[in-house]
């Protein structure tokens, strides 16, 4: 039985934009052809293609800097890393950050970070790319509970009958009426102060160009997970249509000249619409493609779609695009994800497991307050690891911490875990140039 999940859309704004909606998909013909250049403010290149795998190494070059891959994308929600300042997640080999533009446009407002010079000012980090999502994600997870749940709900929650087929409501769990969407936007409740928000693909982009983001995703919808397949396809063609409007007001802004576009592929794990999706979005002019929506049940089943999906991107047209993986990167996922030609991948799977007193080594997780590692005196974290918290601290000091509530542990942890991930795709890296993925 084929099953269909969560994709991921939205963004702020003040006001609606009308659009009349699109009765046919907007073919790559409808575009300039100067949006299809190369770019001089971003490009990715190829440095080396593995004979043993789909696995490449290469290099992402943005107008803050240089992001190798395959690379570990750090989330950063709001403009920071949760217990992590920039120059100690910097100086554990983070390149690019993850910040989301629903958490944003709430709190401070992207007007605030546009007057700030952007999110690169703003936050201080002007040497290091920074790449926003539209948010839709989390709003439209409001509907159906949080992300978790929404991943793995079965679309159970109630819900009000829709008054036409053009708009409906999504309710919380409550019953609340939480999120509305018609053809042109998506309305939705604040969470900090029960406001009501309008976001279209439109406002968006808007708000993308306003935080500054080096790389930017377009507005997309999140149908709940285990909906039927006709259902699914007519979010996807949703989707399409919003990533088009995205498209276009991109490149319709002035300040398209500093920013690079990725598309989000959607499908689920149905082989046919993943490949409609795939073969349409990748004929216009993103300058790189985004895996989202439901990727499998567990490992296994990310494990087959990326077999299935990942050549489709090895055509000439879409090989010198780079790749990005939405929401993955635990250890054993990131390393098929790259065998099988994934560049990038974000999670906040590292940043979570050591604010949680769990720390990455190469033989497997510690869960350092555990009594064992009260008298682990002058034994590292991970014997080979030469980050600054392994440099200086040794376990039993870590765990007197943590069981302390210390606030520093957080931090001490964070330093350790991001340095992991960074770590560990450099050895992808350097295994893919010595044949040995």
């Amino acid at each position: 039985m084929i099953r269909h999940t969560l994709i991921s859309p939205t963004n702020k704004t003040v006001r609606s934009i009308s659009t009349n909606s699109l009765t046919a998909l907007t073919s790559a013909e409808d575009f300039p052809s100067w949006a299809y250049n190369a770019k001089d403010y971003f490009s990715f290149e190829t440095l080396y293609q593995s004979k043993k795998s789909s696995a490449r190494v290469g290099r992402i070059i943005t107008p803050h800097g240089v992001i190798d891959t395959p690379g570990f994308v750090a989330v950063g929600t709001n403009a920071t890393l949760k217990a992590l300042d920039f120059p100690s997640a910097n100086n554990a080999g983070q390149q690019l950050v993850f910040s989301n533009t629903y958490h944003l446009m709430l709190h401070p407002g992207t007007d605030i970070i546009k007057e700030a010079g952007g999110i690169h000012k703003f936050t201080g980090r002007t040497h290091h790319p920074f790449i926003t999502d539209s948010g839709g994600f989390q709003v439209f997870s409001l509907a159906y509970g949080s992300v978790k749940e929404s991943l793995e709900s079965k679309g159970e929650l109630k819900r009000a009958k829709p008054k036409n087929t053009k708009c409906h409501w999504r309710s919380d769990v409550s019953g609340q009426n939480a999120v509305k969407v018609t053809e042109d936007h998506v309305i939705f409740k604040s969470y900090r102060d029960g406001s009501k928000v309008i976001l279209t693909p439109e406002s968006c982009i808007q708000a993308q160009k306003d935080i500054g983001a080096d790389i930017i995703i377009p507005l997309d919808e999140l149908p709940p997970h285990h909906i039927d397949r006709e259902t699914l396809e007519k979010s996807i063609e949703r989707s399409h249509r919003w990533e088009v409007r995205s498209l276009r007001e991109h490149l319709k802004d002035s300040r398209s000249r500093q920013q690079a576009i990725y598309c989000v592929v959607h499908g689920g794990i149905d082989v046919e619409l993943r490949t409609k999706s795939i073969e349409y979005l990748t004929s216009l002019p993103w300058d790189g493609y985004a895996i989202g929506g439901s990727l499998g049940n567990g490992r296994e089943e990310l494990k087959t779609l990326l077999n299935w999906m990942m050549p489709h991107f090895n055509t000439d047209a879409r090989i010198d695009k780079p790749r990005h993986l939405l929401g993955i990167a635990d250890v054993e996922s990131a390393e098929h994800a790259v065998k099988s030609g994934v560049d990038t991948m974000d999670s906040a799977y590292p940043t979570k497991l050591a604010r949680c007193g769990t720390l990455m080594t190469k033989a497997g997780l510690i869960r350092i307050k555990r009594g064992q590692h009260a008298k682990s005196f002058g034994i590292k974290i991970d014997d080979s690891c030469e980050c600054s918290t392994c440099s200086r601290y040794d376990r039993a000091y870590l765990c007197h911490l943590f069981k302390a509530n210390e606030p520093v542990a957080l931090q001490l942890a964070s330093v350790h875990n991001i340095n992991f991930m960074n770590k560990m795709m450099e050895s992808f890296r350097t295994k893919i140039l010595d044949g040995e993925i």
